[in-house]
């Protein structure tokens, strides 16, 4: 039997993933963001001062990669990194009040990227959507 590649799941998923991130970028960039900073933020909207370490379990990506994306929202003056008191070769990360006035815009974003993205789903379809993606996540993280 012969596969065309846009049959893949894998292939649809990678499309979709393509489309999302480049319209999280446009809106992202009007306030200075680059994709992915804001989930960063998000987790610190949720609970501030949380370690480096911390935010690359959470957010499942490699140490260098938070560890740049909080370079440059610490020049961006989103964020400030204070080393913890009881252990000088930590830092934890906060915001600022510039990091704290995009949150919801920043929410708003997201709002409107999901609102395009389950549109014409019903209820019963997007609650099924979303636990079938939980177990392909779960297909590749075990």
């Amino acid at each position: 039997m012969r596969h065309y590649l846009q049959d893949y799941i894998g292939y649809k998923l990678v499309q979709i993933v393509k489309q999302l991130r480049h319209r999280a970028e446009e809106a992202l960039n009007t306030l200075h963001l680059h994709p992915g900073q804001e989930m960063l933020l998000f987790q610190l909207w949720n609970e501030e001062g949380l370690t480096q370490s911390q935010l690359v379990e959470n957010l499942r990506v490699e140490p260098p990669t938070i560890t740049k994306a909080l370079q440059r929202m610490e020049h961006a003056g989103f964020i400030a990194r204070t080393q913890d008191v009881e252990d000088a070769r930590v830092f934890r990360v906060y915001l600022t009040p510039k990091g704290r006035e995009i949150q919801a815009e920043v929410q708003n974003i997201w709002d409107a990227l999901e609102a395009q993205t389950v549109k014409g789903l019903s209820e019963v379809e997007k609650a099924l959507l979303g636990r079938l993606l939980d177990q392909i996540d779960q297909n590749f993280s075990a």
